[in-house]
């Protein structure tokens, strides 16, 4: 199980299954699962996934995951792990509509780099991110990353991946 995290506003700890209605809910809005993996699945998988979070993830240890949380509401997802892609470990976060242009993106993704760094000794961390998700380019790099190459993905759509190194 990941550890507690706290920022100034969010509070990032292990999943419970009384927060799948909440993931689900999160996953199914197109405007966050549009930039997420392959974009919007079926409700069905998006279940599937939040269980593989206790059965796989959790249980195996593979890597953090974490419910992100204001005010008790879950408002988002957050995970650092391990990827060939950038062969390295990669952060991973996503927060609902209701929470976004607040500066809560910054805060978390600085979180997440601080954890790579300080906890798990890492000398960088990673992030992937669709090349049309302008919002998300500009809050890493006003972080410290830097695009460092492009994915060309098989249905021809652009992934860029931005690192960061320990300051």
């Amino acid at each position: 199980m990941p550890p507690t995290l706290r920022t100034p506003r969010l509070l990032l700890d292990p999943y419970s299954p009384e927060d799948e209605e909440s993931f689900v809910a999160l996953f199914q809005d197109t405007r966050v699962s549009r930039w997420m993996g392959d974009g919007p699945s079926p409700e069905a998988d998006d279940r599937a996934l939040f269980g593989r979070i206790f059965t796989k993830v959790y249980a195996q240890d593979l890597f953090d995951v974490w419910a992100v949380r204001r005010d008790g509401r879950l408002v988002g997802h957050a995970e650092i792990k391990r990827t060939d892609e950038v062969e390295g470990h990669e952060i991973v976060y996503a927060l609902a509509p209701e929470a976004w242009g607040s500066g809560l993106g910054t805060e978390l993704a600085e979180a997440l780099a601080a954890y790579g760094f300080r906890t798990l000794g890492l000398s960088e961390v990673h992030a992937t991110v669709d090349a049309r998700n302008t919002a998300s380019l500009h809050l890493l790099g006003r972080i410290g990353f830097a695009h460092v190459r492009d994915i060309e993905e098989d249905d021809g759509g652009l992934t860029r991946v931005l690192t960061r190194p320990a300051r």
